[in-house]
This record gives C-alpha cells, sequence and structure tokens, in this order.
C-alpha cells in the first residue's frame, strides 16, 4: 500500500527506455525525457535533470543496463571491455554524490557474473536498487518522525524528496511521515541559491501532497531560528564521512552553526549508501565547483557586476559535532562519531 503524501516519481524505467523528470523545468512543467543510451544519462546527471545523490545513483544504474545493452549489440563477445567507457562517463558525471559510485559498483559485480546477452540481470540489479531506495526511505521516515517529539515546525535546505530519491525522500520522507503522524504541523524551506531547489522542488513537491509549507530566503533562516518558530532543522546528504562529517547542499554548515547557537536540533537522513567508510573526515570530501555562470546569471539573465569574479561549490561540509541525530536505513546515531559510525556500518 502506497503512504499517504507519496505520489511523486522523478526516475522512471519505461518500455526500455530511462524516463527522467527534468528538474530544470519545475515548477512551472512537469516534462519526462526519455532517455535512450549511457552517454545521454550521465548529460543528464551532470546538467542536473536529475538531482539527489539516491536519484543520481538510480539513474546511473539504468544508465548501465542502457549502456550494455547497446555493446552487446555492438559486440556480443567483446561487450565487457567496450563498456568500460560508458561506466566512467557515468562515474564522472557528478563528483561528491557517493552513491553514484556505490550504485555502479553494484552494477560492474553484476557485469562479471554474467555471460551472454547481460541486459536482463543487469534490469534486475537496478530495478531492486530502485526499489531498495523507497523501501529504505521509508523506513527512515518512521526512524526519524520517531525522534521528533512534541508538534512543532521544522526547517528544511535543498530538496531531500521523492524528487531526489526513488520516491518518499530522506530528509521529506521524515517530514512526511511526521504530518502524517501530527508531530509536523509546517515545513518552512530554503530557498537554494542559486539552483533553487527549495524554491522549484521542495516547495512544489509539499505543495502537491498537502503537506503546509512556507518558503524563505537562505538569509533568513538564522532569524527564523531567533523566533522560535522552529523546533528541528531535516536535511539530506550527498556523502558522510566515516567520522560522521556530512557533505550536502552549499548553506548546510551555516544552518547547521546557526541551530546550534539557538538550540535547534539538527538531523541528517540519508540511507547507508550516501557513506563512505574510506574517507576519513570531512577535509577528504571532494567537493564539486560549479559554473560562475549559475551566479552571475538568473534565467539567463546577468544579475552580477560585470568582472565580478564566482566561488561557487556545490556543497559544503557540516562536521559531525554539530548533527543530533543521523537516520539511516540501519538505524538512527545520536550525536554520530567514528565509533558510532563504524557500529552503524557493521550492523
Amino acid at each position: 500500500m502506497t503512504p499517504l503524501h507519496d505520489r511523486i516519481r522523478a526516475v522512471v524505467w519505461r518500455e526500455n527506455a530511462l524516463e527522467l523528470l527534468d528538474q530544470r523545468q519545475l515548477p512551472g512543467a512537469l516534462l519526462y525525457r526519455r532517455l535512450t543510451d549511457a552517454a545521454e544519462v550521465a548529460k543528464a546527471i551532470q546538467d542536473m535533470v536529475v538531482r539527489g545523490a539516491p536519484a543520481i545513483g538510480i539513474a546511473a544504474a539504468y544508465g548501465v543496463v542502457l549502456a550494455a545493452r547497446a555493446r552487446h549489440v555492438e559486440s556480443p563477445d567483446h561487450w565487457r571491455e567496450r563498456i568500460g567507457d560508458d561506466l566512467a562517463a557515468l562515474a564522472a558525471a557528478r563528483p561528491t554524490a557517493v552513491n553514484l559510485v556505490w550504485a555502479l559498483r553494484r552494477m560492474e559485480r553484476v557485469i562479471a557474473q554474467t555471460a551472454g546477452d547481460p541486459a536482463e540481470r543487469l534490469l534486475t540489479e537496478a530495478r531492486m536498487i530502485h526499489e531498495e531506495d523507497i523501501a529504505a526511505n521509508r523506513r527512515m521516515g518512521g526512524l526519524g518522525a520517531a525522534l521528533l517529539g512534541a508538534r512543532g515546525a521544522v526547517l528544511t535546505h535543498c530538496n531531500a524528496g521523492a524528487l531526489a530519491t526513488g520516491g518518499y525522500g530522506t530528509a521529506l520522507g521524515v517530514i512526511r511521515r511526521g504530518y502524517e503522524q501530527g508531530l509536523i504541523e509546517r515545513v518552512y524551506a530554503d530557498e537554494t541559491r542559486p539552483w533553487l531547489q527549495g524554491a522549484r522542488l521542495t516547495a512544489w513537491e509539499l505543495a502537491e501532497d498537502g503537506i503546509p509549507v512556507t518558503l524563505l530566503a537562505d538569509g533568513a533562516a538564522a532569524a527564523l531560528m531567533q523566533c522560535g518558530r522552529v523546533r528541528w532543522v531535516i536535511v539530506g546528504a550527498d556523502r558522510i564521512a566515516a567520522n560522521g562529517d556530512v557533505a550536502n547542499k552549499i548553506g548546510t554548515y551555516g544552518l547547521a552553526v546557526a541551530a546550534r547557537y539557538h538550540g535547534v536540533r539538527f538531523m541528517v537522513v540519508a540511507p547507508t549508501s550516501t557513506v563512505d567508510m574510506h574517507i576519513p573526515n570531512g577535509a577528504a570530501i571532494p567537493i564539486e565547483q560549479r559554473a560562475a555562470e549559475e551566479l552571475l546569471t538568473l534565467g539567463g539573465q546577468p544579475v552580477a557586476a560585470a568582472g565580478a569574479e564566482v566561488w561557487n561549490p556545490s556543497f559544503d561540509v557540516t562536521p559531525a559535532a554539530l548533527v543530533d541525530a543521523l537516520v539511516t536505513e540501519r538505524g538512527v546515531a545520536l550525536a554520530p562519531d567514528a565509533e558510532k559510525m563504524a557500529r552503524l556500518m557493521a550492523t
């Protein structure tokens, strides 16, 4: 049975092709792009047709299916050698989101074990990755909602909902479950410059599911906390280091600092596929630098002074010391540290 407030799917496999909801067009248009080869999938990931670490991984897995099908047709006896370039292109599309490489490694294991036409076995694995993500999100929703306590409002940043995952969402999965249980009365959503994922995606997603949402400028979040309007900040993650440091959309670190000062609790919600135990701490997480035009223009129109230089990291790192709760499908780590992360990942 589909839970309440869960109608949105951004990644769909249909009739032997991958269909991605073009998130650049939201909320103005609901447009699915039909992709039939791995190069198109890699470009869609890079260009942010699809975004959000879990959704990127799922899209990449389906991209491997498309690549394997094409390479096997070209060369039935040598498709394994030829698929290497496709895997590399997919892996390079977004360097920070560890789910991308995690999903590709799962697909590579199937490739190594497959003789003959690989398409059907790889499609089964990709669908499994997709279904496991949705199930994990629903479990995290319940675990995170159990931490909320008394009814109140929450603040979220960027989009960690159904649009960023296989479905239901990570941070928004907790919010969906909390709202269903009467624990959340309202969601405040940061606009999330420069791509405005909060304004365009989170506000749209929550409004579509009938959850009260109030949009605010990124710079207004600390004042909102100062007014006592929120009890929790709830965010997702793109990569989590072995010590519990969290890389997430730029602006998350500032929220965590403000939350700690104002006594607002800070929750990170992410599947264990986002945890990279090979990265000792946040300083070792590669941070993607995006194009200057994302800050210099808006909707194709210049908004900055000519000659201004740009620093445009897509993510920042929140130290584990500022995280009150890390929620995964395997369980919850309160005040995460290296020891707690090791126990969690050994579960």
